[in-house]
């Protein structure tokens, strides 16, 4: 354990602040630290995008909150305002009013009239609307909604859609769509879907000259001054393509900066820039705004080339119907990455792995790019060290001493296996489109993409291809799987509420389904001891099998687009919590004192100039508060 840095650095309600190292920084060329400054610039410009895209009033309400946190000059040590200050906290953290993981607009912990106090102090007006957003519970109560019986675009609080219904959603986009075309556009990706005046349905679409204009020109010149220090022309050629595609919004240029990016695999320098995840959509369609900036840990990518080289053999003995594999596996490229900067929808919470692009054409023509983000994964490890999770929830000595010994070696190997093969893997039907699946579609792909994941991890061609010490390492993250997926990772919802995140849903999707059978075929159950729930696991092997069932499923629905069996499967195992486990899950959890989330910091990156204003170096600074960055982001770095 590294005891010389400080991991943890703030904690407010449900969240801890955590900071990440940036080793090997220091040894990059000046033109290597000059291009990743100016993407560094690039990332951190494009905040109010997405806090734009989360909420129409969220950054008017943000301004209005950092307003009053800088001018107020009354007692800042009272109970009203400290409450106040953590809910600025939380916006800021979920880029926005509403949770970054639940969606569930959270509710101030102070009184509409101690905030109507507040404005009076510091001589400032508040519309009206803006009051009921932040105060009644029942307005915009959910940025995502994916209840199968609503209406999930006229009850989601995001800001993608306005005046339209999903049916009206859905029929615009099923007009456009061309179902034989085997190169899709990724229709509605960077818009947003509005009625103008007289009715009609229109796009507003994100670019220089549109919506967000603003901002994205922002963009565009931080990418120009990154271009000056690009490492090769394939990194200038996929800059100017996604110049290009800022200026015009045309989406067949997005996808021609996708081929080119996924095409490049030998650079040093990397980064996402631009509309990618679509999570915060109910439909699937809308692309939140995102960027990592990173390099590539050049020991640790060995690992992941290791399995990429192996793809096409994981595809074979993958345990789905042969025609749902692909004949040929087309470039897998796979490497650990060391982050240098996180913005937008990866930021201040983020992924530990990443595999794009997401269209899935273009993964089947050209592959695919697939990142383990080693040094987040680093930072979580050594901010929980020594908390007592294990020793809560795991009742034999020999299990917790497994968690210690193997817990992080199978935490990386799961996400390599996870975003290198498994979201690479798998082929859709001829016709069958990448949206079928809808609302369910975001849920089943991450679940198919950890089935892959959990299943090849316990195969003996881990500890021939040397990436797993022995044939035992692998249990503790079974173990650890259906422990989190069933209980602890159920900490993060309040007790009552659903499964709503797509990640969530996975977890218990396919821990609540294998534990179902594996608990009538004696492979494993909950046992009960002074009053708690242990897991006890008899058949590691029969497990296994559970989990390549369970994969073979949920890739016919993913290449047949069978939306029935997808949504009866998510809604029957995803969705609704075991009431006796969660009630027990957060009193246990309470009494360990553990943040259920974790986000992060960025290092600041400074230019190091000589006398005669010359750029020597680029140098880095750990030292920023949490308060202090997102004050600096809203000075700096707010142009809408």
């Amino acid at each position: 354990m590294d005891t010389t840095f400080k991991y943890s650095i703030d904690r407010f309600a449900d969240v801890e602040i955590l900071r990440y190292k940036v080793p090997e920084f220091e040894k990059l060329s000046l033109n290597q630290k000059l291009y990743i400054y100016h993407l560094t610039e690039a990332a951190a410009t494009g905040r109010d995008i997405l806090f734009d895209q989360n909420f129409k009033h969220n950054l008017q309400i943000r301004r209005l909150l950092e307003a009053i946190y800088t001018t107020y000059s009354g007692d800042r040590t009272t109970t009203d305002f400290k409450a106040f200050e953590t809910y600025l906290k939380r916006v800021w953290f979920s880029n926005g009013i509403h949770h970054h993981y639940s969606t569930l607009k959270f509710a101030p912990e102070f009184s509409r009239s101690y905030f109507e106090s507040l404005l009076s102090s510091c001589s400032l007006e508040c519309e009206p609307e803006i009051t009921e957003a932040i105060f009644n519970p029942t307005l915009y109560a959910k940025r995502v909604n994916l209840d199968s019986n609503v209406d999930v675009i006229a009850n989601s609080a995001n800001n993608y859609y306005s005046g339209v219904t999903q049916k009206e959603a859905e029929d615009f986009y099923a007009a456009m769509t061309d179902t034989t075309n085997r190169e899709p556009i990724s229709y509605g990706m960077n818009s947003r879907l509005e009625k103008d005046a007289d009715g009609r349905i229109v796009e507003r679409v994100w670019k220089v000259d549109g919506v967000y204009g603003k901002t994205i020109a922002r963009i565009v010149g931080h990418l120009k001054d990154a271009r000056n220090y690009a490492e090769n022309d394939r990194q200038r050629e996929i800059i100017d393509l996604l110049i290009k595609f800022y200026e015009t919004g045309d989406l067949r240029t997005f996808d021609l900066y996708s081929i080119a990016w996924v095409k490049d695999t030998e650079s040093r320098i990397d980064f996402v820039n631009g509309f990618i995840e679509t999570y915060g959509d109910a439909l699937g369609l809308k692309a939140s705004w995102e960027s990592i900036v990173n390099f590539k840990n050049i020991e640790a990518t060995e690992r992941t080339k290791t399995i990429s080289a192996n793809a096409q053999w994981f595809e074979d003995n993958s345990p789905t119907d042969v025609r749902f594999k692909k004949k040929e596996v087309k470039g897998v490229s796979a490497k650990v990455i060391t982050n240098a900067f996180l913005a937008g929808d990866c930021y201040p919470a983020t992924p530990i792995g990443i595999n794009l692009p997401n269209a899935n054409w273009i993964r089947q023509t050209y592959g695919s790019k697939s990142v383990t983000i080693e040094n987040i994964m680093n930072a979580y490890s050594e901010a929980a060290h020594g908390n007592g999770f294990a020793e809560e929830f795991y009742l034999h000595k020999e299990d917790i001493e497994a968690y210690y010994k193997y817990g992080f070696i199978t935490d990386v190997l799961h996400t390599d296996l996870h975003e290198c093969l498994g979201h690479g893997s798998g082929q859709l039907l001829e016709g069958v489109s990448q949206d079928a699946l809808k609302s369910y579609g975001a849920t089943l792909e991450e679940a198919r993409a950890d089935l892959f994941g959990l299943y090849f991890m316990a195969d003996p061609k881990m500890v021939e291809l040397g990436i797993l010490p022995n044939m035992e390492a692998y249990k503790p993250a079974y173990y650890r799987y259906i422990l989190n997926g069933m209980m602890t990772q159920l900490i993060r919802i309040p007790m009552g509420e659903n499964v709503e995140e797509a990640h969530m849903r996975n977890r218990q999707l396919i821990a609540a389904w294998v534990y179902e059978r594996g608990e009538k075929d004696g492979a494993l159950r909950w046992v009960v001891k002074d009053g708690k729930h242990y897991l006890e696991v008899y058949d590691y092997g029969k497990m296994r099998e559970l989990f390549g069932k369970l994969l073979a499923e949920v890739q016919r629905i993913k290449s047949e687009g069978d939306y029935e069996a997808g949504k009866a499967l998510v809604e029957t195992y995803g969705v609704t919590p075991d009431s006796t486990l969660h009630h027990e899950v957060l009193e246990r959890h309470k009494k360990l004192n553990i943040a259920p989330y974790k986000g992060f910091v960025n290092p600041v990156y400074h230019l190091v100039k000589d006398a005669s204003g010359k750029v020597t170096d680029v140098t880095l600074d750990y030292t920023e508060s949490y308060t202090d960055q997102m004050l600096r982001y809203s000075s700096d770095y707010s142009f809408e």
